[in-house]
This record gives C-alpha cells, structure tokens and sequence, in this order.
C-alpha cells in the first residue's frame, strides 16, 4: 500500500543524495496516481544557484512531464518545511497536497505566516525525527 511514509522514504533518499553532493541534505518527490513523476534534492552549490532547492527542482520536472504549469492531483513530499520562496511555488503550483517532514522553525513558510492555495492541504510530521536530524547533523559537522 502506498501511504505518506512510503513516499517520504523516497524523499528522505534524496535528501542523502544532496547529502553526498555536501548540499543541504534535503529531498523530495512529486506524485501523480500514486507514482513518482519528480525527485529531487538541493542543488544550490552544485548549480551556484540560490533558487535550486529540492522543491524548486521538483516543481519544474513534475510541470515538465505533465506538460502544463499546474500541479492539480499532485502531492509534493519534502524532508524539511519549504522556506518562502518555495512556498510561493507551490502555491502557484496549485498542487493539492504538501506532505513535510520536519519543520523549520526558522526559515519555513508557516511560522512566517504565510498560506498555499486554498485548496492544497498540508501534513506534517511524517518520518519527523529521521528529516529533522540529517539536517542538525549536517550543521553540526559544518560547524
């Protein structure tokens, strides 16, 4: 059965992916009918480019392969809370569902108090702990 773990574990990889590459080590996928049409990971040292985040990846090849800009019966799964400018993404994305696994008290969207589309629901929480530490670790050693 595919549930929000079984996709967030494929998100989490990703975020080991970007871990590899010493990128923030955040992941995530994009699924339509319960199969993957996006994957990413953060690539802003990779590409020198701030806007690279995993979610802004994902977002262009998910519009990419279903040919057209919205996101409707699509669910996003991303290892950390999408910061603003994501978070404007996909609002203008449409998408219908954001699944995060930890969130960023700091940097994320909803302590800034700021909303998706009306109709996009939001999850949080899934795999939390796992999402949460490979970002603290990733700090940690940095520092």
């Amino acid at each position: 059965m595919f549930t929000d773990d079984y996709f967030m574990k494929m998100a989490f990889q990703e975020a080991e992916l970007a871990l590899e590459k010493d990128e923030v080590p955040i992941g995530c996928v994009i699924i339509s009918n319960n199969r993957v049409i996006a994957r990413s990971h953060n690539l802003t040292e990779t590409l020198i480019d701030v806007t690279a985040h995993a979610e802004m990846q994902a977002i262009t090849s998910a519009a990419n392969y279903l040919g057209g800009k919205y996101l409707q019966n699509c669910t996003l799964y991303v290892t950390l809370e999408p910061c603003v400018m994501c978070a404007g993404a996909l609002n203008w994305s449409q998408i219908t569902k954001v699944v995060i696994g930890a969130r960023d008290e700091q940097r994320g969207f909803i302590n800034k108090g700021l909303t998706l589309h009306p109709k996009t629901e939001i999850v949080t929480g899934i795999m939390e702990n796992e999402c949460s530490q490979i970002v603290k670790n990733f700090f940690k050693n940095k520092r």
